[in-house]
């Protein structure tokens, strides 16, 4: 038996803030305690000394080193806690504020003790939205709702969806007509997809803002503003509560990974309208680049789901298609992604298709007006020759280009018949750039669909060649402003539409109302026979097709440089871009990386490529971690496999996107 003397030799007093329920003032206590007091054993004597209520979902939190004392087995003396630690006992479960894809903010009661792709897993469960690999939790740009308490939520005007994931009962409500089952014993969503009454409003589009609502909301972004934007991803390797997330915060769910995987209508009903969500909204935005025919584009298919979705009748789902032929379309989505490595190469490999044509060549200098010139030009396995002229083509070609690693962007505009192929040819000292111009639509697609697959050193004998051109040739027949032949011109008088609902503010600014309408309805009648799921899937393939999708931007500092640069990362590559320009001055594709690491001491990102290639840089708009989780990501998801069940591997994401010190 411990006498009075030695335990007050060995003994201190521990303070712990215990946090009750909401609305109930936190109590404090002092607890004589002893070094070799377990976690569990500490929790146990606090539950005695307060009221008999559920504390089955605190946990110790320890304020000075912001972290979950999770390992009960522990003792004080292996945390390191001694008399000057302020400890709280607080419940795991918070209310967050969530902003969705559409721009419709919800609450939820989330976990703040999990690492955040724990959090973002379960959200995405409760939401039914599939793939949560894909989706991650990023900071508002302003972060304007930093630690707003629940009495200020109050005097907002936002309508904000209540969704309870820690209901007592098996069945919680959720307001606006949802509701969800859940397991009881864990208090979490099943494991299967959620069960909703009624139809899910999460899949249902949103309307179109006024002109003056999305004014507001429209700010110009450069590069630099993008980069810092993105600084804004949190830690999937630490908790909310480590990251400063407090009760009532607003974070912002958004896909992060631009890697779609086995998306299916049958399922996917929430996954494909929130993707459609996220790429409107980045087009009204301007958040990405597009031009005027493309923008065209995408307000007849805004205007024309929006059609789909506020119908009074309605829809019969036996007007959509079979989802084989559905399917069919989305595997176009995984081809040009290279997520669902669905590429399977021809059995007679020895036969590869040949491209040989008559184009026009154009390479820009400095100080020249020098226009197109004609070449016939012979696209083999990866890589393009040109000559003088047909009956030149059994010699030595003027020059080859070997597209192996470079940057294929479209340089079109159907309804001025230009069709041309901007080619970014990696060089040991940046980019090469070249210009070739085609035909027709016909001879573009084939050219352009060769060239992707050579950026990634696949050649015409791969099965999605020809997914690829079919892909193209669409993409072309929607940016086609034109009515179809036969059809006349929609009369503008009797229409009722808002046009500049379905563009950015500044196109709109650019032309009359009438006039703009009038452009709109004419591109509809291109996708007018569209089944709704269609139209989506239809805007999500275009907005993948523009040059700039999927890439996020960084500043950095390379090693060895004096200025800082702009790093772009994409799925498949990254890219170097000089800021004052915003060109890119060369490209690094993650097939040819063989290792990449990280100095957490001075912080500082190597890679290694193949031919010996090595870059370093530090990271000036955010923490390395941010930059080293997308590079990682990208090659996670890049084993994802139709063979595999949807249990994720979250041990190897975490061995790729975590920080290991040596």
């Amino acid at each position: 038996m411990v006498t009075p003397a030695k335990y007050g030799e060995t003994s201190w007093q521990l303070s712990v803030q215990v946090d009750q329920k909401e609305g109930d003032e936190s109590m404090k206590f002092k607890m004589r305690v002893m070094g070799d007091l377990h976690i569990g054993g500490l929790m146990l004597k606090l539950v005695e000394k307060i009221s008999k209520c559920d504390w089955s979902d605190h946990a110790l939190w320890w304020e000075q080193r912001k972290c979950w004392l999770l390992r009960t087995h522990w003792t004080l003396d292996k945390y390191g806690i001694q008399a000057d630690a302020e400890l709280r006992y607080t419940p795991q479960h918070k209310p967050l504020l969530l902003q969705l894809p559409n721009m419709k903010t919800i609450q939820m009661t989330v976990s703040f003790s999990n690492v955040v792709f724990k959090t973002v897993i379960d959200i995405c469960r409760i939401l039914n939205i599939r793939r949560p690999e894909e989706l991650s939790l990023l900071k508002p740009p302003d972060d304007a709702s930093k630690k707003k308490k629940k009495k200020d939520k109050d005097s907002e005007q936002e309508d904000i969806w209540d969704i309870d994931l820690l209901s007592g009962g098996p069945s919680p409500m959720y307001s606006k007509t949802m509701k969800a089952t859940y397991d009881p014993e864990n208090g979490m969503p099943m494991s299967a997809t959620s069960v909703w009454f009624g139809e899910n409003p999460l899949a249902e589009s949103q309307a179109n803002l006024p002109p003056a609502e999305l004014a507001k909301m429209y700010q110009p972004l450069s590069l630099v503003d993008k980069a810092v934007n993105n600084a804004g991803w949190l830690d999937s390797s630490r908790s909310l509560m480590e990251q400063d997330i407090q009760d009532y915060d607003k974070l912002l769910l958004r896909f992060k990974y631009n890697v779609f995987f086995d998306i299916n209508p049958k399922y996917d009903g929430v996954r494909i309208t929130q993707l459609y969500e996220q790429a409107r909204w980045s087009i009204l935005l301007e958040e990405i680049d597009c031009t005027e025919e493309e923008m065209l584009m995408f307000a007849s298919l805004q205007y024309h789901i929006c059609k789909l979705t506020m119908s009074t009748e309605p829809l019969n789902n036996s007007n959509e298609p079979e989802i084989d032929e559905i399917e069919a379309a989305l595997s176009n989505l995984e081809v040009t992604l290279e997520a669902g490595h669905t590429d399977k190469i021809l059995e007679d490999i020895t036969d590869i298709p040949e491209l040989a044509n008559s184009l026009r060549l154009f390479r820009p200098k400095r100080l020249t007006l020098r226009p197109y010139k004609e070449y016939w030009f012979v696209f083999k396995d990866t890589t393009i020759s040109y000559y003088k002229n047909k009956e030149a083509s059994s010699g030595e070609p003027i020059e080859q280009f070997h597209l192996r690693g470079c940057e294929v962007v479209p340089d079109v505009n159907v309804t001025e018949k230009k069709f041309g192929i901007k080619l970014l040819l990696p060089v040991a000292d940046g980019m090469n750039e070249v210009y070739i111009r085609c035909d027709n639509e016909t001879q573009y697609a084939k050219w352009k669909a060769a060239c992707v697959l050579a950026s990634k050193g696949k050649t015409m004998a791969y099965s999605s060649y020809k997914t690829e051109v079919k892909h193209i040739q669409s993409f072309l027949q929607m940016k086609n402003l034109a009515p179809p032949p036969g059809q006349a011109a929609p009369d503008v008088e009797t229409m009722e539409m808002n046009a500049e609902c379905f563009v950015s503010p500044r196109y709109a600014k650019k032309h009359k109302t009438k006039q703009l309408t009038a452009r709109i309805l004419e591109a509809h009648q291109n996708i007018a026979q569209l089944s709704l799921v269609e139209a989506k899937m239809r805007f999500i393939q275009a907005w993948q097709s523009l040059p700039e999708f999927g890439i996020k931007y960084y500043i950095v500092r390379f090693k060895g440089s004096k200025k800082d640069e702009i790093l772009g990362i994409s799925y498949n590559r990254m890219i170097r871009i000089d800021m004052s320009t915003g060109l890119p001055v060369t490209t690094w594709r993650f097939a040819n990386m063989k290792q990449w690491n990280v100095n957490w001491e001075i912080r500082q990102v190597t890679i290694e490529f193949d031919q010996s290639v090595t870059i370093a840089f530090s990271c000036v708009s955010c923490d390395c971690k941010v930059v080293h989780e997308f590079i990682g990501g990208y090659i996670f998801l890049s084993t994802r496999s139709k063979d595999q069940n949807e249990t994720l591997d979250e041990e190897m994401f975490h061995k790729l996107t975590g920080v290991w010190m040596n």
